[in-house]
């Protein structure tokens, strides 16, 4: 027979013990509600060049990518991230290779966090299509940087079937964010 262990509380202090303790709950969300509320921030426009990727430029890298993509019929998954390596956005296409999502991050947080785009077969020291991958980070085609004129501020990695789609893609989207970040 199991045992349900309580606190040691005589009956006579429960009460005092159960008001304390809602008491001091009522305290903490009073004090902590203020900081918990997520106001909506104003998104920089892309016309300015910026030091830190936006939500709204990580979308429109993900939307060039896609347009890329479905122009080539290339189906893959599509990861956007920070300068930092961390998500900023994603999208897929159906019917995608097992893996392609989480290997498109890796390629992004490999290119944004070694601070170059992997973009030829020889990148990774090897003719093959294998290459040496430690803890997240892959060095093959279809990651590439993101730059606002000469500052990097994230990457894209892409992933589908074919590396050299993968490549293309990642290319024609940074160039797209490129040109839409310096305002041609």
């Amino acid at each position: 027979m199991m045992r349900l262990c309580l606190p040691d509380i005589h009956h006579q202090d429960y009460i005092p013990y159960f008001i304390r303790t809602k008491i001091l709950r009522a305290f903490m969300i009073a004090v902590m509600a203020p900081w918990m509320i997520v106001l909506p921030v104003a998104a920089v426009p892309l016309s300015q060049p910026a030091s830190t990727l936006n939500r709204a430029g990580a979308q429109f890298v993900l939307q060039a990518a896609m347009r890329s993509a479905a122009q080539i019929n290339a189906p893959c998954a599509i990861a956007v991230v920070d300068r930092s390596g961390e998500l900023m956005a994603f999208d897929r296409f159906d019917n995608i290779r097992n893996g392609s999502p989480d290997l498109a991050l890796w390629k992004a947080r490999t290119s944004a966090l070694m601070g170059r785009p992997f973009q030829k077969s020889d990148d990774n020291g090897s003719k093959d299509r294998t290459a040496p991958s430690i803890a997240g980070f892959v060095a093959l085609r279809g990651g590439m940087l993101l730059k606002a004129g000469d500052t990097i501020v994230g990457a894209i990695g892409v992933a589908g079937i074919r590396n050299e789609n993968d490549a293309r893609i990642a290319r024609d989207a940074a160039s797209a964010f490129s040109n839409e970040a310096m305002g041609h």
